[in-house]
């Protein structure tokens, strides 16, 4: 054995971004305002709060950059 690691493939996204919502769990019939933003939304994240798709993939690309960020300088 080369001592070698094989590379996983990536995960395959679901069409239109990153986070998939299509399940009706995402949905409530009440507006309540989104979590990062402030404006009402149908939506909810997976832990049923309320949240728009795009709101939540922003905050998420930001906590990826912070913790790359993090991870460069030696704080993590």
């Amino acid at each position: 054995m080369t001592g070698r690691r094989r590379r996983r493939a990536p995960p395959d996204l679901p069409p239109g971004g990153v986070l998939d919502w299509r399940d009706s769990s995402h949905w409530s019939s009440r507006a309540l305002p989104c979590r990062y933003c402030g404006h009402d939304t149908h939506l909810r994240d997976s832990k049923r709060s309320p949240a728009h798709k795009v709101c939540a993939e922003q905050a998420l690309a930001q906590q990826v950059a912070e913790a790359a960020d993090a991870y460069q300088n030696g704080t993590l």
